[in-house]
């Protein structure tokens, strides 16, 4: 999970650009859950937005986050929360009734992700996977987008499946009541919030400067073409699974 640590470079940008998960979703995975938990961990925590759906679970606590930048924000906005700072891979932490993972578990190591969320888990615990896929409302605004980020890397970026979290942990063959729950939301953006946006994505911080700067100035013409903001549409998903 060391990759993740690049995020760090622009975590007061992360925890005001990255929109959050709707509210109700912390009811979901309560009533699937079926019981209040005593201890809840999260991995790959960032500077919170995900633990504000794990939080309103209820229970102890425990943020495991690799970058010390994106902790020091997690502690300021969740001080009731015992934060560890290291890759989850190393961090040793449970037992607990809920394992929560909010648009960080590509950031794990494939081959043993599902096993550490297993063993971190107490009999009959819930195991919480959710994020969303930043698309567009207009598929005129994805066509321009595309255009614009192609332009500057002539390889395409990873694009996974919707259901590839779902498919990940079914087949791991450790789970079992395995749910896929999908949801779709539209969130405007002005243009300035939208290039702050992509200042906090994986691809775009792998890129030199030079190179980012140059793509910042290619999308800001795009979205002065597209009248000066677009509306993002956020494929949301939410995977659920139970320790036996």
């Amino acid at each position: 999970m060391a990759e993740g640590r690049q995020f760090g470079e622009v975590a007061d940008v992360y925890e005001d650009a990255r929109p959050g998960y709707a509210p109700e979703m912390a009811d979901t995975i309560a009533a699937y859950h079926g019981r209040d938990p005593q201890d809840v961990l999260e991995i790959g925590a960032g500077t919170g937005k995900g633990t504000a759906i794990l939080a309103a679970l209820g229970g102890r606590l425990t943020c495991v986050e690799p970058d010390p930048r994106m902790a020091a924000l997690l502690r300021s906005s969740y001080p009731a929360a015992h934060v560890i700072v290291a890759p989850f891979e190393d961090a040793a932490a449970g037992p607990a009734d809920v394992v929560g993972c909010a648009l960080a578990w590509h950031w794990l190591d494939p081959a043993r992700r599902n096993r550490l969320a297993f063993d971190a888990l107490r009999p009959g615990g819930t195991l919480a996977v959710f994020g969303h896929r930043y698309d567009y409302a207009d598929p005129a605004h994805q066509k321009a987008f595309d255009r614009a980020f192609s332009s500057v890397d002539e390889t395409p970026f990873l694009v996974r499946p919707d259901d590839w979290v779902h498919h990940d942990v079914l087949d791991s063959g450790l789970w079992t009541d395995v749910r896929d729950i999908q949801s779709s939301r539209t969130v405007p953006m002005k243009a300035a919030e939208y290039l702050r946006l992509v200042r906090t994505f994986g691809p775009f911080r792998a890129k030199p400067p030079a190179l980012q700067e140059h793509l910042l100035e290619l999308l800001t013409a795009t979205l002065a073409d597209l009248g000066g903001g677009t509306v993002l549409n956020l494929r949301g998903f939410l995977v659920l699974a139970r320790r036996a």
